[in-house]
């Protein structure tokens, strides 16, 4: 008989503090682990840590750090429906590290059986809504636990998606009670692709809804005569950026802050000092908050 892993959760829960973290990659856990360089607090992609030797890392990670998880595979976006095999690991995982954080992104990414290779935007349709409000609220029942949605980068207009991507969120924070996880490179890189205003953005969105920040670095390419932002996180912040982050902080309110980095990721210290810019800006901001940190 196979027996099951031990599923003793970390104590003691460990909540994400309002200020300055970084996303964990391999190559950094020697640094962490042996080395005993320490950021904030760390979040990581559950879908690498759900058995064998990593789960161990970030169990010894766990204990000395709070921990957020990211998700990228619930598809959220899916008419087929989140998956119940990876919700019942990504469930397990929960139990396990007890993480300060879950999030997932308002985005699809199955279909059948097939795993696509990247986190595909959603027509913002009433249909859409539904779906999502549905999955969202599978996943929360499940984990017993709320859950934070990330707006997407978008490289392509929808010929029909009539609700403006901000309302669509407010309506599934408001219906599922979820939170927002609000990547400001994302929106910075949404407004240049598709040419809204990223401050407009910004004021729609209702401050108490979101629980955390996302930054990362973004790559700029010329394809047919035109001008694209690639959401990458292969670089640092960009510096077109780092005034939109000083926005949100100064309407929302400090919220965990994340620094991304996914492509050609460099030494530790590189995040760090990132996260440390990150920090400025929040300790900066303003005492006046339109919005709660709850």
């Amino acid at each position: 008989m196979t027996q099951r892993p031990d599923t003793t959760p970390c104590r003691p829960p460990l909540p994400v503090p309002p200020i300055a973290g970084v996303g964990l990659r391999y190559r950094h856990h020697e640094d962490v682990l042996e080395n005993g360089i320490k950021a904030a607090w760390w979040e990581v992609h559950p879908e690498n840590y759900m058995a064998g030797a990593p789960l161990e890392w970030l169990e010894r990670i766990r204990r000395d750090r709070p921990v957020s998880l990211h998700a990228t595979g619930l598809s959220l976006g899916s008419a087929e429906g989140v998956e119940a095999g990876h919700l019942e690991r990504l469930a397990e995982l929960c139990h396990r590290i007890d993480p300060g954080l879950v999030s997932d992104h308002l985005s699809w990414s199955t279909t059948g059986k097939t795993y696509l290779a990247d986190l595909i935007p959603l027509p913002m349709t009433e249909e859409c809504l539904d779906i999502v409000c549905r999955n969202v609220d599978q996943v929360q029942n499940r984990l017993k636990r709320t859950i934070l949605v990330e707006n997407p980068s978008a490289y392509l207009r929808f010929q029909e998606s009539p609700i403006p991507e901000p309302l669509f969120l407010d309506s599934l924070a408001r219906r599922t009670g979820c939170g927002l996880l609000l990547d400001i490179n994302n929106i910075f890189v949404s407004g240049r692709n598709l040419g809204f205003d990223p401050v407009a953005y910004l004021e729609s969105i209702h401050p108490a809804q979101v629980k955390e920040f996302h930054l990362a670095g973004h790559a700029v390419r010329e394809i047919g005569g035109h001008i694209l932002r690639i959401d990458d996180h292969g670089s640092p912040v960009d510096a077109e950026v780092w005034p939109l982050f000083a926005q949100a902080v100064a309407r929302i309110g400090r919220r965990p802050t994340l620094i991304e980095w996914d492509t050609d990721i460099p030494p530790l210290g590189i995040l760090l000092q990132e996260a440390e810019k990150a920090d400025l800006i929040l300790q900066q901001s303003d005492e006046v908050r339109y919005g709660d940190s709850r």
